[in-house]
């Protein structure tokens, strides 16, 4: 099996699907791996340390899909709206694809990929299950996300985060307030905190207030009825809108009483719910900051425009474009960890296992002998339900 890294087509993306350090292993099991000159450089990985590692290095992107049984990619077709036609036009039956589809966001692309009749997995869809952690892009990504956050938000606040004593007087610590104690949550917490903040969180899931008070943060308790707030991933349920007009009006206060304010609720392939608004942004004091991790799917916030940083009644709002390429590196080896873990479990003795009785085989293969086979994504496009099951099409296969 000859695996394939090219170089990222989306505009600014830095990140690369697999890392030097990581070829050994892939090797030591059987995999050839051929990558796209100059794929990792803006990451901070030269074309020599994929070689010295066993990589060959293609010329240029065309070599790579022609030769390549897999490709690896952190945006593939449908997550890379703005070039990705180029690739689909590159990939051939048979052709196994692995990256980020955004097949909720853009499940469209999935019928696109599948006429080209390539196996995709989703990175997006891997089940949150304690054996497909190591594989789990969402969390590695968050991860980096929640982190990088925090920094924005100090550079773009005049205030220091921590309290300190001087000659010149005491200065008052900064108050930070993170909506959504998820992974990027608690990471933005855990920042907030480290830099000497005082940080203070929500989330509709009570049962994460030990994890943020672990931190060092402290949980806002607010009297809503909580019930069927998370589902059995552990994650947040969407909620109603009447929910989130009384969720709106008991974070008034504290909106208002927040130097920074970090948002973090993203519901995969829909709309970011609001809970900042422009009443709750009037409230804040002048410089305040707010860092609106949703902004891709609209934003948390009201006010605040992807890609952009606007000021509004006096507090700077930025939606971050892409803020996992600003930690290029260690996004890349994160990201690589996920993708090579899961080559391990879909190839095995250079051969495709592909076991539709294994929930995360199941759950993130999109599209499959010229068939959109993913569940989910096959309500969204309107397709109706397969009806022939899963495991006995493996066996078949």
């Amino acid at each position: 099996m000859i695996v394939g890294v090219p170089k990222e087509l989306y505009p600014g993306e830095r990140r690369v699907a697999m890392i030097p350090d990581h070829l050994p292993a892939l090797i030591k099991k059987g995999f050839e791996v051929i990558v796209q000159a100059g794929a990792g450089y803006e990451a901070g990985f030269t074309d020599d340390s994929y070689e010295a590692k066993g990589a060959k290095i293609a010329a240029n992107r065309d070599d790579v899909f022609q030769k390549a049984d897999i490709i690896v990619q952190v945006r593939a077709y449908g997550a890379e709206e703005k070039k990705g036609a180029e690739d689909l036009q590159r990939m051939r039956p048979g052709q196994v694809v692995v990256g980020t589809t955004d097949p909720l966001g853009s499940a469209d692309a999935a019928k696109d990929l599948a006429e080209k009749k390539v196996l995709t997995f989703s990175m997006e869809l891997i089940p949150r299950i304690t054996r497909a952690q190591s594989m789990d892009v969402l969390s590695s990504m968050a991860s980096v996300a929640g982190y990088k956050a925090v920094l924005l938000a100090a550079s773009a606040l005049p205030k220091m985060y921590p309290m300190m004593m001087t000659a010149a007087g005491t200065i008052a610590p900064a108050k930070v307030f993170v909506l959504g104690a998820g992974v990027a949550g608690l990471n933005a917490i855990a920042t907030a905190k480290r830099l000497g903040a005082i940080v203070h969180a929500y989330d509709v899931r009570p049962a994460v207030a030990e994890q943020v008070e672990s931190l060092g943060g402290k949980f806002v308790e607010l009297e809503l009825d909580t019930a069927d707030a998370q589902d059995s991933g552990g994650y947040a349920k969407e909620q109603g809108e009447e929910f989130i007009k009384k969720q709106r009006e008991m974070m008034l206060k504290v909106v208002a009483g927040s130097d920074v304010v970090i948002t973090t609720a993203a519901i995969p392939g829909k709309k970011s719910p609001i809970l900042v608004t422009e009443e709750m942004v009037k409230g804040m004091s002048p410089g305040s900051v707010i860092i609106d991790l949703a902004s891709e799917r609209g934003g948390n916030c009201e006010l605040t425009k992807h890609g952009e940083t606007v000021v509004e009644h006096g507090v700077t709002i930025i939606g971050p474009e892409n803020i996992n390429s600003t930690v290029a590196f260690h996004s890349s080896q994160m990201y690589s960890k996920n993708i090579a873990t899961l080559l391990a479990l879909i190839v095995k003795d250079n051969e495709m296992n592909l076991d539709m009785d294994d929930e995360i085989i199941r759950d993130c293969l999109v599209t499959r002998d010229g068939e959109v086979i993913q569940p989910r994504v096959r309500e969204i496009i309107g397709l109706p339900a397969l009806q022939t099951a899963a495991t006995s099409e493996t066996k078949e296969a």
